[in-house]
């Protein structure tokens, strides 16, 4: 899949009213996107998806929201306040900023996570072939930290003793909650806590469409283990993904990889870290990271507020500080994932093209649309609205009459609709029957009306 196709699927992402650019009536903002109405809908399947898989299926999860400001002393006790930096260069010819380590990584092909800020300026000073990916030019500042959290204040005076930050992450708020969880729904380790809400990391070389932006969603997972326990469970949750990936939103297993992260690329807090690429335009990217953390965050936050985050196992006697795997989803990553595997343009018997969207048939946007065959019958039309009324109760449902029909199946071929229902003379005069045509086989059937909900009811289903 070229680089190209990530300007096709920008521009039909626009036409077709799955993403736009943010403020784009006064010049944009860098990085920040809109989902329009189509990729709303996509967007919240994909999250409806998720938490139906991982925390309501599931006897062993429950969910959260936690609030997207917190107590400034959280970030300490996390680290994030003095350790939550990326190393920053900026090019002295053409004042482009980049990541150094990124920089580094890109060119000489080797790990950067465990170098020192001197070791980074020292290769970025002595290795010819790192040049400015915007100018080509050798001549950069020396590489300095840049902490990537948003600062705001709290009330109506700006001092330092008010500074609050837009959460980086939103795994701290599930740490801080886990008395209240374990006290109020009688959960046994091991156990889980999931929640899907918004976060802010103010990155030096956001990019690559939705892929890497400032403000981001995560749906993210922390599973309390007993330590000694957690790399076992570790493997349950690499499978668990690779089947909502694979199974749940119809990824293709072939565009997918697992990565484990090199000891010396590992963060301070883990044990083992595994993410799960996908083979995007651009390259491979990290679609989640599987980490093991140890108990290092219940212990910190343990230390900074004075409460013992600790857990009685009524059953053994034992009392311990529960061990944590995090499974960390980005939910505009798992997005653009889902839209570019869909993506297909296929050459038809006739030497024409189409382009459709092959989602999976339970998060299309819109799952069947009807069509009347002609817009100005009234008996036609009056049926159309009564099959959309039947179906709307447990389906997506759409209407158009805006075109000939040939020209309403490429529009929602584009838009990734499964199924699409016409609606014709023979229906209202004989035999209570419409077409029903497959958006990925192209193929028609005539199905009674009273038999369509059944039949959608099967076609639906998902099987894993």
């Amino acid at each position: 899949m070229s680089v190209d196709i990530m300007k096709d699927i920008m521009n039909l992402s626009k036409n077709r009213g799955f993403v736009f650019q943010n403020s784009e009536i006064y010049g944009g903002l860098a990085n920040t996107w809109d989902y329009g109405p189509l990729g709303s809908e996509l967007k919240n399947n994909i999250k409806k998806a998720w938490w139906k898989f991982f925390i309501q299926d599931r006897e062993d999860m429950v969910g959260l929201d936690a609030a997207i400001l917190m107590n400034p002393r959280v970030w300490e006790a996390s680290g994030h306040v003095s350790n939550f930096n990326d190393p920053l260069v900026d090019c002295k010819e053409c004042k482009e900023r980049f990541r150094a380590d990124h920089l580094v990584e890109k060119t000489l092909n080797i790990p950067t996570a465990n170098l020192t800020l001197k070791e980074l300026n020292d290769l970025i000073q002595e290795k010819d072939d790192i040049v400015c990916p915007s100018c080509g030019k050798r001549n950069f500042t020396p590489a300095r930290t840049f902490n990537l959290m948003f600062k705001t204040h709290q009330g109506v005076i700006e001092t330092d003793k008010n500074i609050i930050y837009m959460r980086p992450e939103t795994a701290q708020g599930i740490f801080v909650n886990f008395k209240n969880v374990l006290n109020s729904s009688r959960k046994k380790v091991p156990f889980g806590i999931g929640q899907i809400g918004k976060a802010f990391r103010n990155e030096i070389t956001p990019g690559n469409f939705i892929f890497r932006t400032r403000e981001f969603e995560q749906m993210e997972i922390e599973f309390f283990v007993e330590p000694g326990t957690e790399l076992e469970w570790h493997e349950k949750w690499m499978e668990a993904s690779k089947i909502f990936f694979t199974k749940i939103l119809g990824i293709k297993e072939e565009n997918l990889q697992f990565r484990e992260h090199d000891p010396k690329e590992l963060a301070h807090y883990a044990n083992k870290t595994v993410d799960i690429e996908y083979k995007f335009p651009f390259g491979w990217g990290e679609l989640e990271g599987i980490a093991s953390r140890t108990n290092f965050d219940l212990s910190r936050h343990s230390e900074f507020s004075n409460e013992q985050l600790n857990y009685h196992d009524s059953k053994t006697g034992n009392t311990y500080i529960p061990y944590v795997i995090e499974p960390s989803f980005g939910a505009d990553r798992t997005f653009l994932t889902v839209l570019i595997d869909a993506y297909t343009v296929e050459t038809l018997p006739d030497g024409k093209e189409r382009t459709v969207l092959k989602f999976a048939k339970n998060i299309a946007p819109v799952q069947i649309a009807v069509f009347p065959l002609k817009k100005n019958e009234p008996s036609i039309v009056n049926q159309s609205r009564e099959i959309i009324k039947m179906l709307q109760k447990k389906f997506t449902v759409a209407y158009d009459d805006t075109a000939a029909i040939g020209k309403l199946y490429r529009r929602q071929d584009e838009i990734g609709t499964p199924y699409c229902i016409t609606v014709d003379f023979d229906t209202v005069e004989k035999d209570q029957k419409v077409t029903v045509r497959n958006r990925d086989t192209m193929e028609q059937e005539r199905i009674a009306i009273k038999d369509l909900p059944a039949y959608f009811e099967k076609e639906f289903e998902v099987e894993w």
